[in-house]
């Protein structure tokens, strides 16, 4: 088993594990494709699980160097893709860059030194380049550009070819050449990462602690919707008797607690499960079972429309109780509404919201009791439900909108400060946001991902 890790700017970076034809997936077998926001230190991480790519036998030809290195050349777009996707508050990441200065420094020593070097160091140059090969067959998945795809496949199988050509003939080539068409490939794994969105959860991680401020109970939370260069926070405290929205303009502002506006709801919330989305807060009017959709760039109500039959007032709360009936939350696929009715024998009820409207577009009765929930949010269409807001708590039961079909789970979800009375995915940075017993904290989510092959589809 073979890893490469690659760090994609500002946050990310991609674990690569590679396994031969004989191992457990076989070469027509999906792509499998684990991924997570962060880190510890931030990093967005993925691992692709692939089979091993056949390996090409022998051949000295030294012409085949040359036409490999002016074709990959060409495979250097888009280096900076992802910086988009993942740009916050987090400080960067260098690790892959001390690999490939190392790289570099090896590349630097052929130079210098051609006549006199050993074996060796083409042999790890050559492990290196080998690495690389087991990602390549995800690009093939996406089909953008099927010919030069198929010509990446193809070149990247000849890299064993090739090293061992260097090998045999040393000093034959620009080795500073091949260094930077190595940096090329880089760039274009990148994309890889930018392609995998969706998936199914596996593990969350966590909790990072980012500021302790407020009552026992309130909500946190960034737009998913807005552009890569905003990263507004928007601050709510407690689950009632408030209408004041508190709003930063970074997570560093947050920490440091330098407000850049307020602004005064015209309409008391109800418990700590609200959202926003493009623009726009989301929230439950109290005593009521309205949802209000309010505009922080008119600071007025768009619109309010009551869900029908929603329970409302601690009738079907979580566990914590705090007037937390209606949860609203967003993922990939849009903008949810969370609650219970008595028709649904006050069990979950799952509805898709216009954003614009908040008409349902469509619902999902579930089996699960919404009073029986410790908290609960969607991910991928797919809602997650923990079973407790205190110690021991663990994401116990899913629900998928997609097939319309349920599953017990057992993924623990590390309780730190005993209480939790808010938790919402954020789809951009791929994280959970949490309001933790007075403490706001974020937990990072590993998603599992099936990428089909051809044979599949």
């Amino acid at each position: 088993m073979r890893a490469l890790f690659v760090v994609l700017k500002p946050l990310c970076f991609l674990a690569l594990l590679g396994y031969c034809p004989s191992a457990t997936i076989r070469p027509k077998e999906g792509w499998q494709v684990y991924s997570s926001a962060q880190d510890a230190d931030g990093r967005c991480i993925c691992t692709v699980v692939a089979p091993e790519q056949n390996l090409c036998s022998r051949d000295a030809k030294s012409r085949q160097l040359r036409q490999l290195l002016e074709k990959i050349q060409n495979m250097s777009q888009s280096i900076e893709v992802l910086n988009l996707r993942t740009q916050r508050d987090f400080q960067y990441v260098m690790k892959m860059e001390s690999q490939m200065k190392g790289l570099r420094s090896k590349f630097r020593q052929i130079e210098s030194n051609r006549r006199t070097l050993l074996t060796k160091n083409f042999q790890e140059l050559k492990g290196k380049m080998n690495e690389l090969q087991p990602l390549i067959p995800v690009l093939e998945q996406y089909k953008t550009d099927a010919t030069l795809i198929s010509q990446f496949k193809e070149e990247i199988r000849n890299l064993s070819l090739v090293l061992t050509a260097i090998q045999e003939e040393i000093g034959a080539y620009d080795y500073e050449e091949l260094q930077q068409r190595v940096l090329g490939l880089e760039g274009r794994l990148r994309n890889c990462m930018n392609k995998l969105t969706c998936g199914k959860l596996m593990k969350i991680t966590g909790p990072i602690t980012v500021k302790t401020s407020g009552t026992r109970f309130g909500a946190w939370m960034t737009d998913p919707q807005a552009s890569p260069k905003n990263n507004k926070v928007w601050y709510m405290d407690s689950y009632t008797n408030n209408k004041i929205v508190r709003e930063y303009k970074s997570v560093s502002d947050f920490v440091s607690g330098v407000e850049s506006r307020t602004y005064n709801l015209p309409f008391h919330w109800a418990g700590t499960n609200h959202v926003v989305f493009n623009g726009s807060l989301y929230y439950n009017k109290y005593q009521s079972n309205i949802i209000v959709r309010y505009s922080f760039e008119s600071g007025r109500v768009m619109t309010q429309r009551a869900l029908e039959f929603a329970g409302f007032h601690n009738v079907y709360p979580y566990t914590w109780g705090g007037f937390s009936d209606i949860d609203l939350m967003a993922d990939e696929l849009g903008l949810w509404a969370i609650y219970a009715t008595n028709q649904n024998a006050g069990n979950i009820v799952i509805s898709q919201l216009d954003p614009l409207t908040i008409q349902v577009l469509n619902s999902w009765n579930t089996e699960y009791s919404k009073r029986n929930a410790g908290e609960s949010f969607m991910i991928c269409g797919t809602l997650y439900i923990t079973n407790s807001h205190l110690t021991g708590a663990k994401v116990y039961y899913s629900y998928s909108t997609k097939t319309s079909t349920y599953e017990y789970m057992d993924i623990p979800i590390h309780n730190q400060y005993f209480h939790m009375s808010m938790l919402d995915y954020n789809a951009r940075d791929r994280a959970l946001y949490g309001w933790n017993n007075g403490h706001q904290v974020l937990f990072n989510v590993t998603l599992f991902h099936i990428i089909k092959t051809d044979d599949e589809s």
